[in-house]
């Protein structure tokens, strides 16, 4: 005899989220391996565009943070190839330099305290969205974490070089996880490693579905209510850690060096 099938949907997701905090474990990675990681998982889920993007995360120190060394592209990136700057830019360990167009990203940090990793990338869908300039529509469940949590910034800036850029783009951020910046590429503001990650994946293939829904006719919007329960049933910590350690297991398993020393 079911136990079950008279209870509220309210109980029914109260007590699944009560069993993933039970059943879905703490990643033992560091940060400086998830972001390594992060790198990999991204260049095969088509967010390369040559040594363009960068993907930062708090450091241990306050006021650093790890980002990958300029000159190498995503697919290229190990934990020991990872430099730690701090706002400045300035490289605290590690070999080379970091891309200058992290200046915004110690401006997003400054200004959202709740923000731990940053990911800037070009992915093609998102780019020719951009190229539009047409905001994101979040229209199906797959996508629901950035609905109303994608800002757009309609006006090109320039090169994201310069100061005037990171109040630019933090401004345009707001409070939000995402912006799509038009003529430009997207920028995601996690809480954490995982879940940027996973935000990043999802904005890219929202993208892709949107731009095919537009070749098809036009988008209906998803019911409010229930999209905004959508966003808070799969943007939770446990769905990003469950994600992105599936993302993991499969960049580990193509690029065994990743996780290298040396």
């Amino acid at each position: 005899m079911t136990a079950t099938f008279s209870d509220s949907k309210a109980d029914l997701m109260a007590r699944a989220q009560a069993d993933m905090a039970r059943h879905l474990q703490d990643s033992s990675l560091t940060v400086r391996q998830k972001v390594a990681l992060t790198c990999r998982i991204l260049f095969d889920a088509g967010h390369d565009s040559g040594l363009a993007g960068q993907i930062t995360a708090r450091a241990e120190e306050p006021g650093t943070y790890y980002t990958q060394r300029l000159g190498l592209g995503f697919d290229e990136i190990t934990e020991a190839n990872l430099l730690l700057v701090d706002e400045d830019l300035v490289v605290l360990d590690g070999d080379g330099m970091a891309n200058p167009a992290n200046r915004f990203h110690s401006w997003i940090y400054r200004a959202r305290p709740d923000v731990n990793c940053i990911v800037h990338t070009h992915p093609f869908h998102v780019a020719a969205l951009a190229m539009l300039e047409t905001p994101l529509v979040v229209s199906q469940m797959d996508i629901a974490p950035l609905y109303d949590d994608c800002a757009f910034l309609p006006d090109w800036p320039g090169v994201p070089v310069g100061n005037e850029e990171g109040e630019i783009i933090t401004a345009a951020l707001g409070d939000k996880k995402a912006v799509l910046l038009a003529h430009h590429g997207h920028v995601i503001a996690g809480a954490g490693v995982e879940e940027a990650c996973s935000l990043a994946v999802l904005i890219e293939r929202g993208a892709k579905l949107q731009l095919a829904a537009m070749s098809a006719g036009t988008i209906a919007p998803l019911p409010e209510r229930l999209a905004r329960e959508a966003h808070d049933w799969t943007l939770t910590p446990k769905k990003s850690q469950a994600n992105f350690a599936y993302y993991a297991r499969r960049a580990l398993a193509a690029h065994a060096d990743v996780l290298s020393e040396s």
